[in-house]
Order: structure tokens, then C-alpha cells, then sequence
């Protein structure tokens, strides 16, 4: 089966006149500064010296935007290369690490899989520049949707643009999964909104015989969390996955349809991949229905999870320490039919949201992320003498969940880009 790698294709549906591309071209490089100041660490400073004070920042060359290039540029599509500038910042110098993602505190003792970035078959992706980004973003708001490495994102990201300035915590919710963050200088408002499964549900046994709970999930309800909070939001990033491995308990018009190793008599034993599809299928046509959403929503792909050697309770674990090359792995059984069901949902959604003036876009992190077997915590998330499991599947801050802030980067700048042709018309 071919997948369909690289739908967030942002090759231009029209072909402009010269003399709008001319100011576009102004704009858009007028807007955004040219310089790159980035801080540098060396590796021995991370590993070796964690409290010493980081490097200062220096000016890089300038790097053009090439707008003819970005347009036509799948950069979803491609490889990770040595990138010996990495990383931007430390746990030291980045205050808003989550702990179990925090593997310099914890003692990895490897760094190269510090020092990785992706490039994309055929272009180039500019590396995150905090500058540059905040000025994109400057009166508007960002919304992350979904479970623990939605969070895990939304942390990196907060590391990335600390170079440049910390937010204020301006939460009205005292939740730590509810939490809502202000740039004050550029009015941006980054918020992250917990819903791990993106539709309504209940948990019904803190254990149960997975011993990781049992949930009732309400297929046909989007979670009223979220979908409550979001419409005067400029972007939503939505994403979900790890979760719906559970033991859960499937309703549809609140009749029980099926389960997932829920142990009750007389129900029907369904794939998870049934509740992921109608999860999906749910949370995007709720947001077809918003009136008032007037952003862009961005659905942001399954990341997998590398276990080797067993599953996350039978000792498996994440020890590589350099990323797969292309030809080196590729989706299989449960994460090839989670990525083909988000990219089946996001279609529909998107060709439906097209006539109501809805827009979605695809962040697809999948092809990138299922090359860095070496980038999760593994044991690293936690001292050893605590009894908790390899971790597989969030990611190390920093890391190269990092590269989803490059994605972003782009993504934000080909709606700049639409807008002011738009505008133009």
C-alpha cells in the first residue's frame, strides 16, 4: 500500500501575476526579519556541565525566503541530517521541561540525537527562528488539542521561544492539562486544551483490566472541553493516538456498540481503530460546525511509538541512538491504520469545510517522527530507582519533537502568504 505521504502539499492551486508575486515577495520579507540569532551549545556543555551559563547569542547568515520554493515544497517529505548547531537550549536554560521528558536531568548519556534536523526532498526547511515566529503569530492565538505529546509539543515550543521571551501563565482554569499562556509583547496566547481521545468520556475504573483504566467513550460527541473554548482561537492544533490503546467501552447515540478488552459480557470485542476512525470522524465535523471558528485548523498526524524487544509493560524499550534512514522502516499494522485513518478524516473534512469557508490544513509529522527511534526518553525519563516503564513514545526535551516547531514555522508563513494574496484579489 503507497501511502500519501506529504498531503499538506503547498504547491499554489492559482498561479499569481507577476506583479502580485512582486508583493508578496516585499511583504512577506519586509515583514519577517532576516537575521537568524540563535544560541549554540556544545555538546560538552550539555552533558558534561549542566549548570554552567549557556553560550550567547550569534548571527548566523542571512538565509533568503524563497517563496517560488516554498510554495511548491512538501516538507513533509524527506530525511533528518547532521545539524551540528543543535540544540537551541538545555534543560537549564528552559524552565518549562516536563520532567519525564527532561533526559539531560535524568542522565542520558549520549547527545547526538541532539543534532538532527529534517530536510525535505528537494527544498530547503528554515530552522525555527523565534523571532521571525512571533512576529507571524503578533495579536493572534494558538490552541493545542489533544493528549500528553500534544503537551510535549506545546513545551518545546515554549523552550524554543524562550531565547526571545518567557509567557505569563494566564490560566482561569487551576487544571495543569487546562493551561493558557501570554507573549505580552506580541499579544500572542498559546493554550493547551486536555481531551486525549477528542470525544466525550467518562472513566469508570481507575484500573480496570488493563490496569491503565476503562473509559466510556462517546463516539458521536465531541468534547464540549474543547469545543466550548476554541472559536475565538486563531489556529487549533488537534491531535490524538496513544490513547485509544485502552481498555474503553464504545457508545453511538449513547447505546453501547462494541468494546476494547473491556471484559463485560455480551459486548462486542472492535478494533481501536473503529473508535479512532468515529473519534476523528466526529471531532472534525464538529469543528465544520463551529459558526463563530473562523481559524485554521491543523491536524497534526500520529507520531509512533518505537517499543522493541515488548510492548511498554513487557519491558520494551527505545535504545537506538541514531535516527533510521528512509529506506531503514516503514508503517506498519496499528500506526499505518491510524495515519491512514487521520488522512481519510482530514480529506472529507477538508472538502466539506471548503463550501462552509472552513479551513484545515495537515501538519504530518508521521514520516519524520517514525525515523527517530532514538529520540524518546527510554529509561531516561525517570531515575532507576523508580519502578516506571521505558518511555517510547513521548519525546526528549530537546529533541527532535523540536522539528515540529520548523514545521509550524513554514505552515504559519504559507498563511501569511494566502492571506495576502487573498487580500489582493
Amino acid at each position: 500500500m503507497e501511502l500519501p505521504f506529504g498531503k499538506y502539499s503547498t504547491s499554489a492551486q492559482r498561479t499569481p501575476s507577476i506583479f502580485i508575486l512582486l508583493i508578496l515577495a516585499v511583504v512577506v520579507l519586509g515583514l519577517i526579519p532576516l537575521y537568524h540569532p540563535f544560541n549554540w551549545y556544545s555538546g560538552g556543555l550539555i552533558i558534561r556541565n549542566p549548570s554552567e551559563i549557556s553560550a550567547t547569542y550569534f548571527p548566523f547568515e542571512e538565509q533568503k525566503i524563497e517563496i517560488k520554493e516554498a510554495e511548491k515544497c512538501d516538507v513533509f517529505s524527506g530525511k533528518w541530517i547532521w545539524n551540528p548547531d543543535a540544540p537551541y537550549y538545555t534543560n537549564v536554560t528552559c524552565t518549562e521541561i516536563h520532567d519525564h521528558q527532561n533526559c539531560m536531568k535524568h542522565g542520558r548519556p549520549d547527545s547526538d540525537y541532539l543534532k538532527w534536523r529534517w530536510k525535505p526532498n528537494g527544498c530547503e526547511l528554515p530552522i525555527f527562528n523565534p523571532f521571525q515566529f512571533l512576529d507571524l503569530v503578533r495579536n493572534k492565538s494558538v490552541a493545542i488539542v489533544g493528549d500528553s505529546v500534544g503537551r510535549n509539543q506545546m513545551q518545546s515550543l515554549i523552550c524554543l521561544l524562550s531565547r526571545v521571551e518567557y509567557p505569563v501563565d494566564i490560566s482561569d482554569n487551576p487544571d495543569q492539562s487546562f493551561k493558557k499562556y501570554k507573549y505580552t509583547t506580541y499579544n500572542f496566547t498559546l493554550a493547551i486544551y486536555w481531551s486525549p481521545f477528542l470525544v466525550s468520556t467518562k472513566e469508570v475504573d481507575a484500573d480496570g483490566p488493563c490496569h491503565t483504566g476503562l473509559y466510556n467513550l462517546y463516539l458521536d460527541e465531541a468534547d464540549e472541553k474543547w469545543t466550548t473554548k476554541i472559536e475565538g482561537y486563531d489556529y487549533i492544533i488537534l491531535n490524538a493516538g496513544h490513547w485509544f490503546a485502552r481498555c474503553s467501552v464504545y457508545y453511538v447515540n449513547n447505546q453501547r456498540v462494541g468494546c476494547r478488552y473491556c471484559g463485560l459480557p455480551n459486548v462486542t470485542e472492535l478494533p481501536s481503530t473503529y473508535a479512532y476512525q468515529r473519534a476523528f470522524k466526529t471531532t472534525l465535523k464538529a469543528i465544520n460546525n463551529l459558526e463563530n471558528f473562523k481559524g485554521v485548523a491543523i491536524l497534526r498526524t500520529f507520531a509512533p511509538s518505537h517499543y522493541e524487544g515488548g510492548n511498554w509493560n513487557e519491558g520494551g524499550d527505545c535504545a537506538r541512538t541514531r535516527p533510521y534512514g528512509s529506506n531503514e522502516t516503514a508503517l506498519e499494522d496499528q500506526s499505518m491504520e491510524q495515519y491512514r485513518i487521520q488522512v481519510e478524516e482530514f480529506e472529507v473534512a477538508e472538502k466539506e469545510g471548503k463550501m462552509k469557508g472552513k479551513r484545515f490544513r495537515l501538519m504530518d509529522t508521521t514520516r519524520a517522527m517514525l525515523l527517530r527511534p532514538d529520540g524518546h526518553p527510554s529509561k531516561y525519563g525517570h531515575w532507576p530507582n523508580e519502578n516506571v516503564a521505558n518511555d517510547c513514545v513521548h519525546w526528549c526535551l530537546p529533541g527532535p519533537i523540536d522539528s515540529w516547531s520548523d514545521f509550524l514555522f513554514h505552515m504559519f508563513k504559507m498563511e501569511a502568504i494566502r492571506s495576502l494574496e487573498e487580500n489582493l484579489q
